[in-house]
């Protein structure tokens, strides 16, 4: 085919492309065909498909790395009934380049299980089991080894302690992706053994690992680590603070696991401790079977085919929770098959009949205790540790299910505080604008502060003298410091938007909102009921801050990033529900409040005008000056009477200290926030 013109066109004008240039292709056979085809390895797919997994962009992909490995180490932690404290430590390597250690005191891992953990995807012992977990598919740690490498080349590297007496293990691990398995760098291929004690120490030191020996804290039960994990990956990332960064994902961790003490270090040196609330573990979840409602027909029929049960009223009772031999015998009686028949033997059709006998029995719904919620008492602990505010209440909704799978919601707001722009300061602000990729000015304020909202902005900008569209990193020294100024002293509170810190088995979900169940929730949630303002489809406007966990032996993300939790009509009813608990709550506090603030008001306009009516009855009635104070003390008393709810324990800003717990309910914290 040389041009246009060698092409001829049939009558309804469809191209027809020449015998010639037809005959001139080369023949595919089926065998040429079939010799190209070949088995595609599960990492060799998310190394091309890494977005799936959250590493789509350096920013996201760090933050993806620390949360992986911190998930593991919580998880590990509280299996060994250890109260976990974790270090995370992050350092510039070069331009882009960032080396992520995360370590933790836990039990440590045995030494032929670290080269699968750490070098092959779909590897865990979580996958299989149906209890509360923050790890489920066995991806995330891997996965992260996997996309270091690709992006530096260099192994990750894992040093496992599981007793001072015992040596620790040490690896570098590359994952071979067209075989998913491991490839050991060091120690021959074996890793390496580190003795224990102090000539351990020294071959540590010697050998440029990195490890943490010693609890930082004087207060600990034993100042040397008995045993722990640490896991280095240097990666391509990029460091900012502010909304999704690292900084805002452990900072939310720590509100939402008050058990947990974090050391981090970031990479231009700041330490920060997130110190523990308390020191009680949460209940450890126990492993459940598969409820018989959460399953499909072909699960069914592969159940059956690989059952060891010799009967199918044992088939029932042992493969699946709350199915007891009544039960069991009443579902076999709907499907019209024998309780003594051989599994093995059930054809199609009574499998059919089976399946649709389960589905119209009614089973018990699963146990609870294969779920860990925070519980209420520990949300309000862990917001009150970590966030400003003045009133703080929580909500836990009792377990409910959704395809067999039980869940719990849970709710905490804390109201009140200052806004996220009043709490940076003036050389943080500077780092925050040199590094950002907005823009403009009111991108930045929105994307980097969360709860500002379009109109805090323009009150920001406004008072700073600074135009909505100036570039953020060509800012002048005096230009930042009027910004900040500004972000200092506007009061944020009437234009802030409510901020949502949502959570899956007590992690931080941050990106992806609008996809999620949980902001769906809320959004659709009348919150003008509550005292608050909204607009049609929006989040409320007030200072804010929601917390909304779920809790489930299966959370049903949307991807396998784990970054949004899908719609399910059962747990959307629990979330409007739970949502509604924390609303009454909260509409009680803002109502009293405002009873008191227009009682107040009222008073002082009695007030104004007392002197001048004891005066004028006085005249009238010609009595002394006596009789006036005494008249004007008596109207006074009435005055302060009627305006009583004025003289409840409030600070000078209407608020009040004290309140009785039956008038908002269980679970409800009120500070004094000018009085300590």
């Amino acid at each position: 085919m040389r041009n246009g013109s060698d092409i001829d066109s049939s009558p309804d004008n469809t191209p027809v492309i020449p015998q010639a240039d037809v005959e001139s292709r080369p023949r595919v056979t089926a065998e040429t065909m079939a010799a190209k085809q070949r088995d595609i390895s599960v990492s060799e797919f998310f190394a091309k498909n890494r977005h799936l997994l959250g590493f789509d962009n350096p920013r996201k992909a760090m933050l993806t790395a620390v949360k992986e490995a911190v998930d593991n180490s919580l998880d590990a932690c509280e299996e060994a009934s250890i109260v976990p404290e974790v270090w995370v430590h992050i350092e510039a390597t070069g331009p882009n380049r960032f080396k992520v250690g995360v370590q933790d005191n836990g039990p440590g891992i045995v030494k032929k299980q670290i080269p699968l953990i750490f070098g092959k995807l779909l590897y865990g012992s979580k996958f299989h089991r149906l209890r509360m977990s923050r790890g489920q598919q066995g991806i995330g740690i891997s996965a992260a080894g996997m996309y270091g490498m690709l992006t530096t080349g260099k192994p990750v590297k894992i040093i496992s302690m599981t007793s001072e007496k015992k040596p620790a293990h040490y690896f570098e691990i590359q994952i071979d992706t067209r075989r998913n398995q491991p490839e050991i760098i060091n120690g021959k291929g074996d890793g390496e053994d580190i003795p224990a004690g102090e000539k351990g120490h020294r071959y540590i030191a010697d050998h440029g690992i990195e490890w943490v020996s010693h609890y930082p804290s004087p207060g600990e039960q034993s100042q040397h680590l008995r045993s722990g994990t640490r896991v280095t990956i240097e990666l391509e990332g990029r460091y900012v603070r502010g909304r999704g960064s690292v900084d805002e994902y452990l900072e939310q961790t720590a509100i939402a696991n008050p058990h947990v003490t974090i050391h981090y270090v970031d990479p231009d040196g700041g330490e920060t401790t997130y110190s523990r609330s308390t020191t009680e573990l949460p209940p450890e979840p126990v492993e459940i079977k598969p409820h018989p409602y959460g399953i499909e027909l072909g699960q069914l029929v592969t159940m059956l085919k690989g059952s060891h049960a010799g009967t199918m009223s044992q088939f029932l009772t042992t493969s699946f929770s709350r199915i007891s031999p009544g039960v069991a015998q009443r579902i076999c009686e709907a499907a019209k098959v024998r309780t003594r028949a051989n599994p093995h033997r059930i054809g199609r059709q009574e499998a059919d009949a089976l399946y649709a006998a389960i589905q119209n029995t009614k089973i018990p719904a699963p146990a609870s205790n294969c779920i860990s919620p925070i519980g209420e008492g520990l949300i309000l602990k862990g917001l009150h540790h970590q966030l400003p505010g003045e009133f703080f209440c929580a909500a836990t909704r009792p377990p409910a299910v959704y395809r067999g799978n039980p869940f719990v919601i849970e709710v905490g707001l804390a109201y009140g505080g200052a806004s996220p722009t009043q709490k940076v300061t003036l050389e943080a602000l500077a780092e925050l604008l040199q590094e950002s990729d907005a823009r403009s000015l009111k991108q930045f304020l929105l994307t980097t502060f969360d709860g500002i909202g379009a109109a805090g902005v323009e009150k920001i900008l406004t008072q700073a003298k600074l135009g909505t569209r100036q570039t953020p990193a060509k800012l002048k020294e005096e230009d930042i410091a009027q910004l900040h100024a500004a972000m200092k002293n506007v009061n944020l509170t009437e234009g802030q938007t409510m901020q949502v810190l949502r959570y899956a088995n007590r992690v931080p979900l941050q990106f992806q909102p609008a996809a999620c169940a949980i902001t769906q929730a809320v959004t659709a949630t009348n919150w003008r009921a509550y005292g608050l303002a909204q607009s049609r489809g929006q989040l409320p406007v007030g200072p804010i801050r929601l917390m909304v966990h779920m809790a489930s032996v299966w959370v049903p993300f949307t991807s396998e990033s784990k970054e949004a939790v899908a719609a399910y009509p059962e747990i959307m009813k629990d979330l409007r529900l739970g949502l509604q608990a924390v609303g009454r709550k909260l509409a009680i506090y803002l109502n009293r409040r405002k009873r008191v603030r227009q009682e107040g008001e009222r008073r002082e306009v009695f007030l104004r005008y007392l002197g001048e009516v004891a005066t004028a009855v006085a005249a009238i009635k010609d009595s002394g000056d006596r009789s006036r104070k005494q008249l004007y003390g008596r109207l006074v008393d009435i005055a302060n009477r009627k305006t009583a709810v004025a003289d409840t324990k409030l600070d000078d800003r209407g608020r009040r200290i004290e309140e009785a717990e039956a008038d908002f309910g269980e679970n409800v914290l009120i500070v004094d926030t000018d009085g300590g």
